[in-house]
């Protein structure tokens, strides 16, 4: 490593003694630590020591930090709305109140279970099976999933662009309806435990709402019972990411013959949408499943499933008993969180859920300044030419598909910050002292603006992520990638930084969401974002075999004893990995070409180390061993310390930058 004399003007940005700084810093490091056999501790060792996992939460990672900066500028928002109920901004007004709902203790611990009261209700008069279909349609609508699943990320999702005709819209259905993360905690003898406890925790529910012991006990058994064959019909993660495999176009008419019992002519027509002509199913062999249960099972089982499916839903929004156990279970057991967060801050997260333009919009009238996008403008624009470049120069593709590859790319859009316009909420009523009735609301409210679009033209200025998001995507049937104005600040960016960590920082991410239009998923797609193969067999099969290297090199990590990375399942995170950060060192190096005064030693290291450490740092993470196996099993991005360590030490530059042999030695990637 250099040790040259350091550059101070540009290290660590002051900030107030009660505020730690949060960007690049060499405090955060352990140079202890022999970068070339431990890069992860070397970058980040000394903030891990001293940044144990709070009690209210699973892990704390780079994310986090940004992501609670965000939330404190988000409750002085809500906060200020809240305390006027004469605000000129109906949108500000709704955010308020919507707020003051979730905060208003008293009122939601005196309801107890009143607020989902009426539904329970409904299930338990309903005496014929050919109405279970009409059923399940009016609880999606508040947002219960009982058998089917469309929730993605908090939010409800039944239509999206149609992946073989990305401009219009298609109604989709998919594989759910069990609780827990995934169907490996049912099927896998590892989490038979958490199975013990599951059992045990419904149970509780249900004695809360009302039910004696015994017939707690027995609706427990019957719940996971039929959980427990939803998931052996359910597909594994990685199966879910065969893009054809998941696309089976079925006209409407059809849909209803092959499924009798399910009824799905009523249930179309409870959710208001009787005229749609097709529909795009996940897993067809799920939907047999869930019309066997509904024929097979004994009405009232069914009626314990969906009775279930309302208590768990609502339970966080109810009285403390409910919450409490909710709690108790689904973050304490399965994520080993310690206590809950602060009641603000679950207040700020249900109202960017099920407001998320209104807030976003908020959010950037005070807190996104254009510097911030013009800048952000300036280094996607950088790294997509680097990327073009690489296109271009690619040996292993055939000049047909690169060809073909390259109108994709030329095609990329790039959306920074929000929306342009965003949504109005005309018709959505917010109550300051109606919480459950806010979500319930809030939520038909999209589901049924999704409804109406099916069978109309795509917006392709519509966003997926809220404004104040600490995260960013790309969307395959729309060929773009977007970066919410949340994730703009350190240790991602910071305008008052050297190149080389904003390069590390940010640019990586830019690169890595640049890179997911290639991978093995966002290959698949074409330039006008509609799913078809525009790949040459032999380039294809050369694709592979990259892929494959990617596959086991990960797939060899155990990061705890009996769970291993699954590589199948996290390769296209990892090649959007190793790809973003070669394509965001090449920018680096391109711009202190352009501007050779830049390159110079900064607390001892060069560009290409800050660059380096920069990218490791965003990724320094603190996890419980409970999430972390949560992970193992259902996130398709491999955990945060192979995140941040695997795509530098296989870096064609790594040995050189650090001046010695690294633990990589043969280095893999597609990009």
């Amino acid at each position: 490593m250099n040790t040259q004399e350091s550059v101070n003007n540009k290290t660590r940005p002051k900030k107030g003694d009660d505020e730690e700084y949060i960007g690049f810093s060499i405090k955060n490091m352990d140079t202890r630590v022999n970068p070339l056999k431990n890069f992860y501790e070397y970058a980040n060792g000394n903030w891990i020591r001293s940044h144990p996992v709070p009690p209210d939460k699973s892990s704390y990672v780079s994310f986090t930090q940004l992501y609670e900066k965000n939330q404190t500028s988000l409750k002085r928002i809500l906060e200020r709305s809240a305390r006027s109920v004469n605000k000129d901004s109906r949108i500000e007004r709704m955010c308020g109140d919507f707020y003051s709902s979730v905060m208003n203790t008293s009122k939601i611990e005196k309801l107890g279970l009143e607020p989902i009261k009426p539904i329970i209700n409904e299930i338990s008069n309903l005496k014929r099976k050919e109405d279970i279909s009409k059923l399940i349609a009016r609880l999606q609508l508040i947002g219960i999933f009982p058998f089917l699943g469309s929730e993605s990320d908090r939010r409800p999702v039944l239509s999206m662009p149609d992946k073989k005709n990305s401009s219009i819209y298609a109604f989709y259905l998919k594989q759910g309806g069990i609780s827990l993360p995934d169907r490996d905690y049912y099927l896998n003898k590892s989490f038979s435990e958490v199975m013990e406890r599951y059992a045990n925790h419904i149970s509780k529910m249900f004695s809360l709402a009302g039910k004696s012991e015994k017939e707690s006990k027995r609706c427990a058994k019957t719940v996971i019972s039929i959980e427990k064959e939803l998931a052996k019909a359910s597909r594994t993660r990685a199966e879910l990411r065969d893009e054809e495999k998941t696309y089976n176009k079925i006209k409407t008419p059809y849909l209803i013959k092959r499924y009798p019992h399910i009824r799905f002519d009523k249930y179309f027509e409870e959710l208001g949408a009787p005229d749609i002509k097709y529909v795009i199913v996940g897993e067809p062999e799920f939907l047999s499943k869930v019309d066997e249960i509904i024929y097979k099972r004994d009405i009232e089982e069914v009626k314990n499933y969906l009775e279930w499916n309302v208590i768990n839903k609502f339970a966080p929004y109810l009285s403390s008993s409910f919450e409490e156990e909710n709690f108790n279970f689904f973050f304490g057991t399965l994520l080993g969180q310690k206590r809950m967060e602060p009641r603000w801050k679950k207040a700020v997260k249900i109202v960017d859920s099920h407001m998320g333009e209104g807030l976003g919009e908020l959010f950037m009238k005070e807190y996104f300044p254009p510097e911030s996008k013009k800048m952000m403008k300036e280094m996607v624009n950088d790294i997509k030419l680097v990327f073009k470049k690489r296109l271009m120069e690619v040996e292993w593709m055939s000049d047909k598909t690169k060809k073909l590859a390259l109108k994709k790319f030329d095609r990329f859009r790039t959306k920074i910050g929000g929306p342009e316009h965003f949504q109005k909420y005309r018709s959505l009523i917010i109550k300051r002292d109606d919480l459950v009735g806010n979500i319930m609301r809030s939520t038909t409210y999209e589901i049924r603006r999704q409804i109406k679009r099916v069978g109309k033209k795509v917006d392709r200025k519509e966003w997926h992520m809220t404004p104040p998001t600490v995260n960013a995507y790309f969307d395959p049937s729309r060929n773009e990638i977007a970066f919410p104005a949340g994730i703009l600040g350190p240790p991602f960016f910071d305008n008052k930084m050297d190149d080389a960590v904003n390069y590390g920082g940010i640019g990586g991410v830019i690169g890595h969401e640049i890179t997911h239009g290639f991978d093995d998923q966002g290959k698949q797609y074409d330039m006008n974002g509609n799913l078809r193969n525009w790949w040459s067999k032999d380039d294809l099969k050369r694709f592979l075999n990259k892929a494959k290297q990617v596959i086991e090199l990960y797939g060899s990590r155990e990061p705890v004893k009996g769970f291993k990375v699954n590589g199948k399942l996290t390769l296209g995170e990892n090649i959007a990995d190793l790809g973003g950060i070669k394509i965001a060192f090449d920018a680096l190096q391109r711009r202190l070409k352009k501007n050779p005064e830049a390159r110079r030693n900064i607390d001892g290291l060069t560009p290409e180390q800050r660059f380096f450490i920069s990218w490791a740092n965003i990724w320094r993470e603190s996890i419980r061993e409970e999430e972390l196996k949560r992970r193992l099993t259902i996130d398709p991005h491999s955990p945060s310390r192979l995140r941040g360590e695997i795509p530098v030490m296989n870096h064609p530059e790594f040995e050189k930058t650090f001046g010695g042999k690294g633990e990589i030695a043969k280095k893999v990637g597609v990009w």
